[in-house]
């Protein structure tokens, strides 16, 4: 089975308080971006594979990364073009597989993943990785499994991973695991997403400078404006300190407005940053 997990935007991202757990409460509109997305493929046992060979012919040894379990019941292989910097058993994917495997006897497999949504850039491309993999192993292996048990499952692989199970715009608050679907029409508009080359920026970056506080204008107060009016009211308070350590990114936004877009902001903790343009 072969999908291709999509990338997700923030429409606003407010961090409202710290939790005694650690985590801190937010607030976001999550909106999947099809425009970016990795390939992921599973197979069951010996099943035939339609991705590794064009893998390793695709790329070089040094830009793959591959991994077995110790029980020898998961293999996976990852493929960037950047190179692979992770344990590959350590991926969300095959951390998918885990903790399906404590509750379902599921049957050996194989994971191909080729990742080519930016790391470190904000738009969720790991979490996304991760709840494909929960659907598509839920539909190999016939577990039976809902949206809301998948969501269950993926929430507890990481905050935003929930999302990419129901895939649809959906209010983040929480950690971002509790959603509420939220409709929104943005068919009057063309929507540009800019990765820049060579910037990540780290959770554990991006959070050491937050200062939580409410909003002046509450998130869905905010997105009920109309979207050119967006610019004064829905905010991104990653923005302020990973613009601090990175003012390169803050000069894309300001070249963004001057392009003429009628909304600006980065995704999430960054990178990545999108525009909105009326058609």
């Amino acid at each position: 089975m072969i999908t291709n997990p999509n990338v997700k935007l923030n429409l606003g991202l407010n961090i409202l308080r710290k939790r005694e757990d650690g985590f801190h409460d937010l607030e976001t509109l999550f909106v999947p971006y099809f425009g970016i997305h990795d390939t992921l493929e599973i197979v069951v046992g010996d099943d035939y594979s339609r991705t590794s060979a064009a893998l390793f012919a695709k790329y070089a040894s040094d830009m793959i990364a591959q991994g077995i379990s110790e029980d020898g019941r998961l293999m996976i292989t990852i493929a960037r073009a950047e190179g692979v910097d992770w344990d590959p058993l350590k991926d969300l994917t095959a951390k998918a597989y885990y903790i399906l495997a404590e509750d379902f006897k599921l049957p050996p497999v194989k994971i191909f993943l080729e990742k080519t949504s930016p790391v470190g850039s904000g738009l969720g491309g790991g979490s996304a990785d991760a709840a494909f993999a929960l659907k598509m192993l839920n539909e190999l292996c016939e577990l039976g499994l809902s949206e809301e048990q998948l969501a269950g499952y993926a929430s507890r692989l990481g905050s935003d991973c929930a999302l990419f199970i129901y895939n649809r715009p959906m209010i983040g608050e929480g950690r971002g695991e509790i959603l509420t679907e939220y409709p929104i029409d943005l068919s009057a508009y063309d929507l540009q997403v800019l990765t820049p080359e060579g910037v990540a920026v780290s959770t554990k970056e991006a959070y050491a400078g937050i200062r939580p506080h409410l909003p002046e204008v509450p998130l869905r107060d905010a997105l009920a404006r109309p979207v050119e009016e967006w610019a004064q009211v829905l905010v991104n308070d990653f923005e302020e300190s990973v613009f601090a350590n990175h003012p390169e990114l803050a000069a894309i936004k300001r070249s963004l407005y001057d392009s003429g877009a009628v909304y600006a902001s980065m995704s999430g903790s960054g990178s990545a940053l999108f525009a909105i343009y009326r058609k």
